[in-house]
């Protein structure tokens, strides 16, 4: 068992980290308490679709902004919709780029728009590598027979 508990204690790290961090935010917890043995991929599900629809989406608000005439309301769309969408996840960092991004959506803003799109762009692949450790770790603590320590369980390390 030394090994599942040396795997637990580098999940818990590395987790608290990225709440200390404000990668993630509450919703991943409640994200996490949605999952049980009926629906044991729940979480993994959830992450892997907010990756594709991210991919999709950056995509989509690049070529936009790329057009000789940018519609702005479009632009917001997709904004909203990545917003949402990381919210759901609790990529909080993600969530905060599109708030500003927004803003300059707003404005009509095009160059404030390309320069958050990067920064946006910036911050979804910093959360999706710690994401995918995060999954990966937790697929080795199974794998060692362990459990996946729940973050309920964790103290709040990262609230102080």
């Amino acid at each position: 068992m030394e090994v599942v508990g040396q795997l637990q204690k580098q999940y818990v790290d590395f987790i608290t980290s990225l709440f200390r961090e404000a990668y993630l935010d509450d919703q991943y917890v409640q994200l996490q308490k949605l999952q049980d043995d009926s629906n044991p991929e729940f979480v993994v599900e959830v992450v892997s679709i907010f990756f594709e629809d991210s991919e999709k989406l950056l995509n989509d608000l690049a070529s936009s902004l790329q057009q000789q005439v940018v519609d702005f309301k479009k632009v917001d769309g997709y904004v909203h919709q990545f917003k949402g969408s990381s919210s759901s996840v609790g990529a909080q960092r993600v969530k905060n780029a599109c708030v500003t991004l927004r803003n300059f959506c707003e404005e009509k803003n095009l160059d404030g728009c390309s320069r958050y799109l990067n920064l946006v762009k910036q911050e979804f692949y910093l959360v999706k590598n710690k994401l995918e450790t995060l999954l990966r770790m937790e697929q080795q603590i199974l794998q060692a027979g362990g459990t996946v320590p729940l973050l309920e369980q964790v103290p709040l390390l990262w609230k102080q």
